[in-house]
């Protein structure tokens, strides 16, 4: 069974020549979310997770609640190993399967099934994994002939399905969201949602960052709420979003 475990987890990020920037603690401290204090050698440093302890099961599917610059991203970074903890430990058994940036790795100057290969290797795919599944990518897509031509040609609309249909041919263990749907009309929005439905079925553990409490609701059933890279609160969705509404003041 997948299982993850953060134990006493912190991340900090230095900033340098803030002073040549012009920059006060207090705007730096808005902008970022974070905490702002100075490390052993006096360098200004952002704390953007704070003390993390908290573990994900077979079973969990996790929404992350909290404003901009409250941690989510970072979190969730961390946990597909892009950070390393400044402090403390962490511990994933299980395969990551992160979908942070679905636009990561798509060319402009390759062709859509160029794309397809190029990006499936990224996620982890073996060539003989991919091209037993292009074919279902490519329907996914619903670019037909587009395909065969270079991404600088699609609009953003096209360029959405193509990255999401390579994206979500994995075969997920633990599952990383952030923020994933964007453009598309009604009738691949639909698609969208059913397709992660699907994903979110086969994964052992889903971990999944939005700004919409519908997508939280239909999607998990646990929720953290980050505020300046604190845990608030970590349970039951309603309450959640409930103590989020209620302390952002909306």
């Amino acid at each position: 069974m997948a299982n993850v475990t953060l134990t006493n987890v912190s991340i900090d990020f230095p900033v340098f020549n803030i002073h040549a920037r012009s920059l006060k603690k207090r705007f730096l401290r808005l902008a970022t979310g974070g905490v702002v204090s100075k490390d052993a050698n006096q360098h200004i440093v952002v704390r953007s997770l704070n003390n993390i302890n908290i573990s994900f099961n077979h079973g969990d599917r996790v929404g992350l609640i909290g404003h901009n610059g409250a941690g989510k991203t970072t979190l969730l970074r961390l946990l597909a190993s892009i950070y390393e903890p400044t402090t403390g430990q962490i511990r994933i058994d299980g395969r990551i399967s992160p979908m942070l940036s679905i636009m990561h790795g798509i060319e402009a100057e390759f062709t859509g099934y160029e794309n397809i290969v190029q990006r499936g290797i990224i996620l982890g795919l073996t060539y003989s994994q991919i091209k037993s599944r292009i074919d279902d990518i490519a329907e996914a897509t619903g670019l037909g002939d587009y395909l065969q031509m270079p991404v600088r040609t699609y609009s953003s609309g096209m360029m959405v399905r193509l990255a999401f249909a390579i994206s979500t041919c994995i075969d997920p263990e633990i599952l990383l969201i952030d923020e994933i749907f964007g453009a598309g009309d009604a009738a691949f929005m639909q698609k969208a949602r059913q397709k992660m439905i699907n994903l979110l079925d086969q994964s052992s553990i889903v971990v999944f960052a939005s700004h919409s409490d519908d997508l939280i609701k239909d999607f998990c059933n646990k929720a953290i709420l980050l505020e300046g890279g604190n845990i608030k609160y970590f349970g039951d969705v309603d309450t959640a979003i409930k103590k989020y509404r209620g302390n952002s003041g909306l």
